[in-house]
């Protein structure tokens, strides 16, 4: 009858508004609102790196960024920017740029870093550290810890530490293997008072051109040489413009792993807890995979032709003995608390 076929257009009518109805929740649900069964916020973040996309500071954000997204399925996501894209390629811009909370995250050198306070270079203090081994044994068990205390007060947390490298010496002009070889050569260095100071020590010209300018520098010989770890002489292809380098393992530089404390503050305690894990998962990645290349590195450059000398102790003496009362000036400067950190005993 005509009743019944209303009834049968309706209940058919119902039945595909609650079909529609399924399928869009179905959608929502796949397109939506991710599973986050441990609680963690749900953001992204910005991270700023200073080297190119090569570099180990850019592969650690990479590493930390992959573990993140991975743990937290996709609910903290996390953007990578070498080259300090976010600053204009300006270093020292960066670095107020994660302090101001402009960017979420960082990874910069100590050395970068001391222009906000310089005692977080105490580390680099030249022949500080005799391998890899005592440098992540002392930073992870005291060290970090340091750096954190003295740059909370520029709203910074850190949460990592990772290997920029011990820094070695390319130049233009001739083998540098014992201390008079220095005289004269003009050497770009990050501009830390403790290189600065080390390099006019041996009657060297130090200068702190930008990251970014030099290769063109040396290219054009404003400039005769760089001091640098392997990894990066390597990724920022000095063997096209370097024809000596020094093994001297002169210094020792580390990266800190960085968020803006303000930032930091107003995360859920297991999201912070999972930041913490995977920073140090990667920065621990990053220093085993630079340990492991450098000794390819050093054969690599041999074999495009860049002479590489290796120093001995014997040869390293007397370098040291020129710099040994420059190397207690900073110990006393950076003061009993930065020393007892870094396993110094102040005479």
């Amino acid at each position: 009858s005509r009743e019944e076929g209303l009834e049968m257009r309706k209940a058919l009518t119902l039945i595909l508004a609650l079909a529609l109805v399924f399928a869009l929740s179905a959608c929502g649900s796949e397109s939506g609102e991710l599973e986050n069964p441990n609680g963690y916020d749900s953001i992204k973040f910005a991270m700023a790196v200073n080297g190119t996309d090569t570099q180990i500071d850019t592969r650690v954000a990479n590493k930390f960024k992959e573990l993140v997204e991975e743990a937290s399925g996709g609910v903290i996501t996390v953007d990578v920017f070498p080259n300090d894209q976010l600053a204009g390629g300006n270093a020292a811009k960066g670095i107020e740029m994660i302090s101001d909370g402009s960017v979420d995250m960082a990874a910069y050198a100590t050395s970068v870093l001391s222009a906000l306070d310089e005692r977080v270079s105490i580390g680099t203090i030249p022949w500080l550290f005799d391998s890899y081994a005592e440098a992540r044994e002392v930073i992870d068990s005291t060290g970090l810890a340091y750096y954190d205390s003295v740059l909370e007060r520029l709203d910074l947390k850190v949460i990592g530490s990772f290997h920029n490298g011990f820094r070695q010496l390319t130049n233009n002009k001739h083998a540098v293997t014992e201390p008079e070889d220095l005289k004269g050569l003009n050497i770009r260095v990050p501009g830390s008072e403790i290189y600065m100071s080390f390099f006019r020590a041996f009657g060297a010209v130090p200068s702190s051109t930008n990251w970014s300018e030099v290769f063109t520098n040396l290219q054009q010989g404003v400039i005769d040489g760089q001091e640098n770890g392997v990894s990066i002489t390597s990724t920022s292809g000095m063997t096209e413009v370097q024809d000596y380098m020094t093994i001297w393992n002169y210094t020792y530089e580390n990266d800190l792993f960085l968020v803006n404390r303000d930032i930091w503050d107003n995360l859920n305690e297991a999201t912070q807890q999972l930041l913490e894990e995977k920073a140090k998962e990667a920065c621990n990645w990053g220093r085993d995979q630079l340990e492991a290349e450098e000794g390819e590195l050093i054969e690599e450059f041999m074999a495009e032709g860049m002479q590489v000398d290796i120093l001995t102790e014997e040869q390293l003496e007397p370098f040291k003995e020129i710099i040994a009362d420059l190397c207690q000036s900073f110990y006393e400067k950076f003061g009993p608390e930065a020393c007892a950190a870094f396993g110094v005993e102040l005479d």
